[in-house]
């Protein structure tokens, strides 16, 4: 009877460590796969963060370009202004030549 039952015993401890190694195995196994498509995942989140800064710094650069056409544009305009007042003020000085 003792035997018996320490048999039985040893069979439950064996099937439980036969079920905790496939347990252990298949979450094993399941690591590895959710590793690799983690870190590929990752890579492909370094590479798109790697584009974007790469683009923020064009526009950074774009935008400082941009602020100095303004200026350039705003310098010619003061120019055209002057010009165009010297324009107006001749023709009103002569205007008596077209009559």
């Amino acid at each position: 009877m003792v035997l018996l039952t320490f048999l039985a015993g040893l069979l439950v401890v064996v099937v439980a460590a036969a079920f905790c190694v496939i347990r252990g195995l298949g979450m094993w196994r399941q690591l590895k796969r959710t590793s690799r498509a983690m870190s590929a995942e990752l890579d492909a989140l370094e590479a798109r963060t790697a584009r974007t800064e790469t683009l923020l710094a064009q526009a950074e650069r774009r935008s400082a370009e941009l602020d100095a056409a303004l200026e350039r544009l705003r310098v010619s305009r003061a120019r055209m202004q002057v010009l165009r007042g010297a324009i107006e003020s001749a023709q009103a000085r002569t205007r008596w030549l077209r009559v």
